[in-house]
């Protein structure tokens, strides 16, 4: 990895944090030293993941490395997704920029899950309520 090209940034969904990193290369892309199609389930996550690429038409330009934490697999599919779109915005703004802002992958999704409420059974699910 001496490629002195290399473009980094932080993506961000729910629970999960994704640090990426661009290298020039021929589209491999590994997640925690993984092939993403060994770590993630589902093909329609990997294509979500990819979807950045995709858009701007760099699938085979780059590889992407990336290192994620916490969340589930859509959470971190999510990250990964913000995080690929920061990356490419590093490489070339200009160009990329209209593409991915018009699609919503340069806005991160800030819903995450609300706090559990006393007196409650979860954040807004009363108990049952009993007549007699």
């Amino acid at each position: 990895m001496a490629d002195k090209n290399i473009y980094s940034a932080t993506g961000r969904r729910k629970r999960s944090v994704a640090r990426v990193r661009l290298y020039s290369g021929n589209g491999k892309i590994t997640i925690n030293g993984v092939d993403v199609n060994d770590y993630m389930p589902y093909d329609t996550l990997v294509m979500d993941l990819k979807q950045p690429l995709v858009l701007t038409g760099t699938e085979k330009e780059f590889d992407v490395e990336v290192t994620v934490t916490g969340g589930g697999f859509s959470g971190q599919t999510g990250a990964i997704r913000l995080g690929i779109a920061r990356a490419l915005l590093e490489v070339n703004s200009e160009a990329y920029r209209p593409t991915l802002k018009g699609t919503g992958m340069v806005s991160r999704d800030a819903r995450i899950k609300e706090r559990k409420k006393y007196g409650l059974k979860k954040a807004r699910r009363a108990p049952q309520f009993s007549k007699r």
